[in-house]
């Protein structure tokens, strides 16, 4: 079966919901494949609150958050949106292969959103030595286990990686009255938000051990415990000062991975450093026609960012389809200092947008941090942070008029131990 539209948005989360909403409200002929049997993506199942205080100016959970945008996209009848629907491939000239209950299907798209999200490590990620007993989950999984099927993963807790998801589900746990011994990080910082360090770890007394990884896995059919040691500078685990916690069960938040095997079929160039496309200020890839936003083209720390890239991204799309823009000239966006990476890569001119959302994540926390924007040696624009750090994003926006003439776009961050 055969389908054509003007864009077809893969994956109904909250940056695919957006990007259908943004080129929707446009007029355009929109198409929302999700593989899940309802919209929503991983909000869903994420029923703490703590959504929306930057785009709804509210706070929101997961489900509340998810809802907003899924009635507003309903609104549009221009919309047409197919859950429980699998993409299978992507080409490069934007035909799409998809399968649902009403069979196989070749959808012909003018321009693409990807919005397909990302995925948890995994225990094969990481190589622990030792069995394999059950017991043994991906924080996110543990979640859907609790906050939607109703089962508690275990009784005796352990939980490897600060990251947010699974600090959230070491309070979430000790609700339910498990036992959650404590947060274990290779790390010498913890890798979530503050926020959830204070109201999910101190607020509940939970240890964190920060510089400390799990080193050995023990257990037959269900986990039996667990050998934690500590890391020296380099991340080496030193194991003559290894000791043993006994554990019912071991949750792993140790980072996400954007999902672009789509991308790669469309052959689309992929950022090693954030794990997505690399885009210009339009977040269109290199492959003209295809965009993309949300934790497909970075793992952002806060699902509002999510829903702007997808807002810019329809809006962009618009813009594509009308042949507004032109990549008449491409400029690098270098970063330096303590900077890991930067979202967009790269800028495509005439430039067009009135600003340009930067986004940054940093190598190292550092107090009393400046960033700087440099055409070479000149300092065009600053931003002061009191504090940086690895598990926050930095966020800015730029006036097109201080980059419409420039040579060279360099970011350098400086700051303090």
């Amino acid at each position: 079966m055969k389908k054509e539209v003007d864009i077809a948005v893969i994956g109904g989360g909250p940056g695919g919901l957006a990007g259908a909403f943004s080129a929707g409200k446009r007029g355009l002929k929109v198409l929302i494949l999700e593989r899940g049997e309802e919209l929503g993506g991983i909000l869903n199942q994420c029923i703490h609150p703590g959504f929306g205080l930057l785009y709804f100016k509210e706070e929101l959970t997961g489900p509340e958050y998810a809802e907003r945008w899924i009635k507003m996209v309903e609104e549009l009848d221009n919309i047409e949106i197919w859950t429980k629907t699998m993409v299978l491939e992507v080409s490069p000239d934007k035909r799409i292969l998809a399968v649902n209950e009403k069979g196989l299907w070749e959808i012909k798209a003018k321009a693409i959103i990807f919005s397909m999200g990302c995925r948890e490590r995994t225990q094969g990620n990481l190589a622990i030595p030792g069995t394999r007993p059950s017991g043994i989950f991906t924080a996110g999984t543990a979640q859907r286990f609790v906050n939607i099927e109703g089962y508690l993963p275990g009784e005796k807790i352990l939980i490897l990686g600060s990251g947010d998801i699974g600090l959230i589900m070491a309070r979430r746990l000790r609700w339910e009255g498990a036992e959650v011994i404590g947060v274990v990080e290779k790390l010498p910082y913890p890798g979530g938000l503050t926020r959830n360090l204070v109201q999910c770890l101190e607020d509940y007394d939970i240890p964190l051990y920060l510089s400390h990884t799990v080193v050995e896995i023990k257990g037959k059919e269900r986990l039996e415990g667990v050998y934690i040691a500590p890391v020296d500078d380099k991340g080496n685990p030193i194991l003559e000062n290894k000791k043993y916690i006994s554990c019912d069960t071991l949750l792993l938040s140790v980072g996400l991975i954007p999902e672009n095997e789509l991308s790669e079929m469309a052959e689309i160039p992929l950022d090693g450093k954030t794990g997505g496309p690399f885009v210009d200020q339009f977040l269109m890839t290199e492959k003209e026609g295809f965009f993309a936003c949300g934790n497909v083209l970075l793992v952002n720390d806060l699902v509002d960012y999510v829903s702007l890239q997808g807002l810019l991204a329809g809006e962009s799309a618009e813009k594509y389809l009308k042949g507004e823009i032109k990549r008449e000239k491409k400029l690098p966006v270098k970063i330096n200092g303590n900077l890991r990476l930067v979202v967009p890569q790269y800028l495509s001119y005439p430039i067009i947008l009135p600003e340009i959302t930067f986004y940054f994540r940093v190598l190292n926390p550092k107090e009393n941090s400046i960033l700087y924007l440099k055409e070479k040696e000149k300092i065009l624009k600053t931003w002061k942070y009191p504090m940086v750090k690895p598990a926050e994003m930095l966020v800015i926006k730029v006036s097109s008029s201080i980059l419409e003439n420039v040579e060279e776009i360099n970011f350098v961050l400086e700051g303090s131990k």
